[in-house]
């Protein structure tokens, strides 16, 4: 991915960042530059060491480099990172660069996926109509600390600073800092910004997980020494295809009569990986798991397919065993001592003294970190993960006795219930990702103080019945909006010009003046036509709207016997005083007395409208229906069915 040209899409789940030197800092000849840019990288990895040495990167890991200028992108400090399955990693990623503008003002940041600008992803919501993927293009940077997007100029004014097209990266160095506070992302997109980032540096410590394992020694003294070698091992096993499946027939490396009980450190998403993976060990292995109701049946289970991995992990070795030599030590990296000064003057060590258990394992994390984000990469010498792991067995020295009375005293490990979620706390997530939560909570306490008007349901039901639908569909009122129209005339006639494409001017007078008199003409003929009418055709029509009438309410009386009519509610508010036994007769029941006069009582069409909608509404059972639907189209919510206790 080094080499990857500008402008080529990024590869599936890889994330690139990019740190500029703004305005004047930047030196113009190459050589200063470089060596600037590699005293400040000094300063940087040293200041992010106290925030992510230790933390187990689910792919590749978060790594800066001096890259020199090429075209219209200047030199500048950056790197890529594919984070597969672990989005976590991405936005941690989002956070160090953050950090990293906030600690160095000097510096503007870009970083973007293979999605192009995802923080603009993440802020849909509140982006400004303009802002698009096209005219994103080198818009969207963090600077001190803050995220800030390079607007469009809205008046021939602001053409002086901004660019009228997209901006080159040397033009946005050279505005950001004289005119930040104009270039300042609005507050609701920095928020959902923030909203994904504000929980660290704590969530890299919340996203562990440790659980006990009974693995070979072999893999509890690697991981012991080298805890992040778990992620390629995990993603082996969770990848395999039959013919990796090969290597684990007759184990040669990680045996299963070497097993020892240990604690390990994962990602809460390794953890799910592995845990959730559904896999029988091949008999030929020696791997044998207990029953399922034995209280260590988990660690054994997560052992073995943690042996899994990493036997397939070093069987893609291209090298034996005996031939895989170990490597030149840190210390002897050149970067490595002013690396180490670096996290000397950041307090990395935290007081320990020198030699002691915690800072060697300090010193172990900085080490691991030094080599996956700032060593210089020699493509010639380094070793994959399934090497290192060789090296590592060649080189450690452990004793399995010693592995299995440390197992007889681990601290506990932590409880995986995290791991199912009930559908309220899905609901809860979701609603706290989208920004809802707070909208849904207000709307809930309206609802619990207010008492329901069912009339709006009819008032908005008879309103979307009168309204005449056109081409282009229905038109649904909404019952907030319950303004008259207000008609602008000269609006009208400017757009109506502009359709035209003439201007007022043209228009002749004389026109509208003939069209005035058109218009009396008409009316003066539908009058005279009016005065013309036969009295004999006017007694016909009448005749025919009495025989209609007639033909609608025999129909009425046939229908209102069957099964249909007595389904439907009646008035029966009218009546129930006077005549009790109609009232019965109105809801269905039978009487004695003529019930062809009985049945013919008025139907309560608000009351069947609402009981009917009512009665969909609760079939439903929570999720999208019509009913729901049409009602929240016009803006009308019901409330949960409190009453229904199933």
């Amino acid at each position: 991915m080094e080499g990857l040209i500008e402008g080529e899409r990024l590869p599936q789940d890889t994330v690139r960042y990019r740190l500029y030197l703004s305005g004047e800092a930047l030196p113009s000849d190459p050589q200063a530059c470089r060596d600037v840019l590699e005293r400040q990288l000094e300063r940087m990895m040293g200041r992010l060491a106290l925030l992510s040495a230790g933390y187990i990167w689910h792919n590749e890991a978060f790594s800066l480099r001096y890259t020199a200028a090429r075209g219209d992108i200047p030199a500048h400090i950056g790197g890529m990172t594919n984070f597969g399955d672990n989005v976590d990693d991405e936005w941690l990623i989002v956070y160090l660069i953050q950090q990293v503008t906030k600690e160095f003002p000097d510096f503007v940041a870009s970083i973007e996926d293979d999605d192009g600008d995802f923080l603009l992803i993440e802020a849909a919501k509140y982006l400004p109509k303009w802002l698009n993927p096209d005219t994103s293009v080198n818009r969207v940077y963090f600077y001190h600390g803050e995220l800030h997007i390079i607007p469009l100029p809205q008046n021939p004014g602001e053409l002086s600073w901004l660019p009228a097209s997209n901006p080159t990266i040397p033009q946005v160095l050279s505005l950001l800092p004289t005119h930040s506070e104009k270039c300042l992302a609005a507050e609701p997109i920095r928020k959902a910004i923030n909203r994904r980032i504000q929980s660290y540096p704590e969530k890299i410590h919340n996203d562990q997980h440790r659980a006990y394992c009974y693995v070979p020694a072999g893999i509890a003294a690697v991981l012991k020494r080298r805890p992040d070698l778990l992620a390629p091992a995990i993603q082996a096993f969770y990848l395999r295809d039959p013919i990796d499946l090969r290597a684990c027939r007759s184990f040669k490396l990680f045996r299963p009569e070497t097993c020892v009980m240990t604690l390990v450190t994962f990602t809460k998403c390794l953890y799910a990986q592995l845990q959730q993976q559904q896999f029988m060990p091949d008999r030929r292995s020696g791997y044998v798991l207990p029953a399922r109701s034995d209280q260590n049946f988990k660690a054994h289970a997560l052992g073995m397919k943690l042996a899994h991995g990493f036997e397939i992990l070093c069987s893609k070795c291209s090298q034996p065993l005996t031939s895989v030599k170990a490597g030149n030590a840190v210390s002897c990296d050149p970067l490595w001592e002013g690396f180490l000064n670096s996290l000397k003057k950041n307090a990395y060590f935290k007081g320990e003294l020198e030699g002691s258990v915690r800072y060697r394992e300090l010193l172990q994390m900085a080490e691991i970190y030094f080599q996956q984000s700032v060593a210089r990469p020699k493509s010639s010498s380094t070793l994959s993960p399934g090497e290192q792991t060789l090296q590592l067995l060649q080189t450690l020295s452990y004793s399995v006795e010693e592995l299995q009375k440390e197992g007889e005293s681990l601290p506990p490990e932590d409880d995986d219930s995290w791991l199912n979620i009930s559908l309220e706390e899905l609901d809860q997530m979701l609603e706290e990702a989208s920004g809802t939560k707070l909208l849904n909570s207000s709307r809930q306490e309206e609802e619990e103080q207010e008492d329901y008007d069912l009339d709006d349901i009819t008032k908005c039901m008879k309103a979307f019945v009168s309204k005449v639908s056109s081409h282009e569909g229905a038109e649904v009122p909404r019952s907030s909006a319950n303004s008259q129209v207000q008609f602008d005339v000269n609006s009208f006639t400017n757009a109506l010009e502009k359709i035209l494409g003439v201007e007022s001017e043209q228009l002749d007078s004389d026109d509208l003046e003939e069209e005035e008199e058109d218009i009396d003409l008409l009316d003066s003929d539908e009058e005279f036509d009016r005065k013309d009418e036969n009295p004999e055709e006017c007694v016909s029509a009448n005749k025919t709207l009495e025989n209609i009438r007639d033909y609608m309410e025999q129909m009425d009386r046939e229908l209102a016997g069957t099964h249909i009519g007595k389904s439907f509610t009646k008035v029966t508010s009218e009546v129930d005083m006077d005549n009790p036994d109609l009232a019965k007769t109105a809801q269905g029941e039978p009487g004695t007395e003529s019930e062809e006069d009985l049945n013919m009582l008025p139907v309560d069409v608000d009351l069947n409208l609402v009981e009917n909608l009512l009665e969909s509404y609760s079939s439903q059972a929570g999720l999208p229906g019509p009913a729901s639907n049409i009602l929240q189209s016009m803006g009308l919510r019901l409330p949960d069915n409190k009453d229904n206790a199933m």
